[in-house]
């Protein structure tokens, strides 16, 4: 061993899951002591010296005995170098670690890296199971073609971020960005650096999923056990939620550790992991590729055992005797899905753990059903406060933030704008009450068609307006029930304005813009007479009536009083 290993040591700072608040890993990270400075400003210029202390990392790890999984630093430059990375290698296989339970942290420079290089030592480690982290980001010199080309499992935000979050919209809008980048490449998003309560919630409430920091616990010489959460504020509560099939949170955030034994493993060795393990409710049994072939849990194992022949019977036979077959999803599964898939199975199993599994059926972890309730919980009370108190329905928020996920997705969809015409005359004329239940009716009648036609969202964002984000195709049933129904309110017959801007992939980058084109469609739809809608496509100039006539109103010199503004087609002024 060299001699500079005896001025090196090691501290282990916890790794925090926000929607569970768990560690969900450790990070290791080299202490030099007196004399031991130059080590690691040696390892930005050697590679090896560099691998090496990523495997002295890997056998620290091992002497703290945590099944929990580790995140291991390494230079860009390093992995480009030496793809292989042989030191670390063999360390993980010599403590009995896997490399999917390894995370690697790749940190910069990366100005002089050769990018082609990286990319296929990022491919080889991840064929053999590594998990792979963009460290620093915020902070430092990686290009955002080499982030999206690496489509990292994890990127983590520079703690230079975690300071704004809570009161710099510059700051908020890297975040976001960041985030949108996470859901795009089956990523998670993490954030160091959280040292207040304060930056804690800001995390939180711009979609970071784990987070490091003196908050929670500092780098020490032993890994922490337990973790500082301050307590979280849900809003009040409400009632339902977004029209249309929910799609939750992604499972990936509720990740645990899970424990890993071989398919060969004896009911007595699962017997010792557990107990020295109380934390551990399960055990996977996997084969040489770590994919979950049977799953024990810890009550029922240890009932079996702890019967009057219990031990004599299974102590040192197979535990496969004892275990059941396990409950997977996928890595892109929603925490809905999680819940189909317990709620398919023998009720006696309702309270197993499920494991996730990546492409190629290797466990990633575990999920927990009090973890998947809880969040669903907590989303459903978040969404409740954010909908319309006359409709029940959710706000503009709500289906802009849909309209996003549909941009970023490159995905073509139509966001239509329906009213009341002449809203203001109903309550005048009919009443106050008459209106507020002509708005519940239409809202009614948007959420009865929502609920068929699995691709559609509504919102109500105040007064008389609603929103209807479909596919193009998906407009037809709601104009026929808006349009073709008979309408009243206090007897006073009403009818309804409809306005629709279709968005193919790549017109619009966000939903301010969707919003921007379909104002003018609004305004034309709303110059018509009777019920009406208008169709149009974003910079065409060209607008499509659907519904509706032209009122004959004064217009321009040479133009007769009911001429159409255009063949087919109304003009943006009406």
């Amino acid at each position: 061993m060299p001699a500079w290993t005896d001025q090196l040591r090691f501290a282990f700072q916890p790794v925090v899951n926000l929607a569970t608040g768990s560690v969900a890993a450790l990070e290791i990270l080299a202490r030099p002591e007196d004399g031991g400075i130059d080590v690691l400003a040696s390892a930005h210029r050697d590679a090896g010296l560099d691998a090496e202390l990523a495997s002295l990392a890997v056998r620290a790890a091992a002497r703290q005995e945590t099944l929990l999984p580790l995140h291991v630093n390494v230079f860009a430059s390093t992995v480009a170098e030496l793809p292989g990375l042989t030191a670390l290698r063999k360390a993980v296989h010599d403590v009995g670690r896997r490399p999917w339970e390894v995370t690697l942290d790749l940190g910069g420079p990366f100005t002089h890296v050769p990018h082609r290089s990286l990319l296929e030592a990022v491919a080889g480690l991840r064929e053999e199971g590594f998990r792979i982290c963009a460290d620093g980001v915020g902070d430092g010199d990686l290009p955002l073609r080499l982030l999206g080309d690496l489509a990292p499992d994890l990127v983590k935000l520079d703690a230079s971020l975690c300071a704004g979050p809570a009161g710099d919209r510059g700051r908020q809008a890297v975040v976001a960005a960041m985030r949108q980048l996470c859901e795009q490449v089956g990523g998670l998003l993490a954030i160091e650096g959280v040292e207040t309560e304060r930056q804690y919630a800001a995390a939180r409430d711009a979609g970071v999923q784990l987070a490091q920091g003196h908050l929670f616990a500092p780098p020490a010489r032993r890994a922490a056990a337990e973790v500082y959460l301050p307590a979280v504020q849900a809003p009040a509560a409400g009632g339902p939620a977004l029209s249309g099939p929910p799609s939750g949170p992604p499972v990936a955030q509720f990740l645990q550790p899970a424990a890993l034994l071989p398919m060969s493993a004896s009911a007595g060795a699962v017997r010792r992991h557990l107990t020295g393990f109380p934390e551990v409710s399960g055990v996977l049994l996997v084969d040489a590729d770590g994919v979950p072939v049977r799953a024990i849990d810890r009550d029922r194992f240890l009932l079996s055992l702890s019967g009057r022949y219990g031990h004599a019977l299974y102590g040192d036979r197979p535990a496969l005797r004892l275990a059941d077959r396990p409950r997977t999803v996928g890595a892109d599964a929603t925490a809905w899905q999680v819940l189909d898939v317990i709620a398919d199975g023998d009720r006696a199993r309702t309270g197993d753990d499920v494991a996730v599994v990546d492409e190629q059926g290797r466990c990633m972890g575990v999920v927990h059903l009090a973890d998947i309730l809880r969040a669903l919980a907590e989303s459903r009370v978040e969404e409740a406060a954010r909908l319309n108190p006359l409709t029940r329905l959710p706000g503009s928020d709500t289906v802009n933030a849909e309209v996003d996920r549909r941009i970023a997705g490159g995905r073509a969809f139509a966001l239509s704008w329906l009213d009341v015409d002449g809203f203001k005359g109903v309550n005048d004329g009919a009443g106050f009450a008459a209106g507020d239940e002509l708005i519940r009716a239409v809202g009614r009648m948007l959420t009865e068609v929502a609920a068929r036609e699995p691709a559609a969202r509504v919102g109500h964002i105040g007064g008389d307006d609603f929103l209807v984000l479909t596919e193009p195709a998906g407009v037809e049933p709601f104009a026929g029930a808006a349009l073709d129904s008979v309408w009243s309110a206090g007897g006073m017959p009403v009818t309804l304005s409809l306005a629709t801007v279709v968005c193919p992939p790549g017109v619009v980058t966000g939903h301010g813009q969707a919003a921007a084109a379909l104002a003018p469609l609004k305004k034309a739809a709303k110059a018509l007479s009777g019920a009406s809608w208008v169709l149009g496509r974003p910079g065409s100039g060209r607008m499509e009536r659907r519904r509706g006539t032209v009122a004959r109103v004064p217009g321009p010199v040479g133009r007769g009083p009911g001429s159409p503004a255009g063949q087919g087609g109304v003009r943006a002024g009406g």
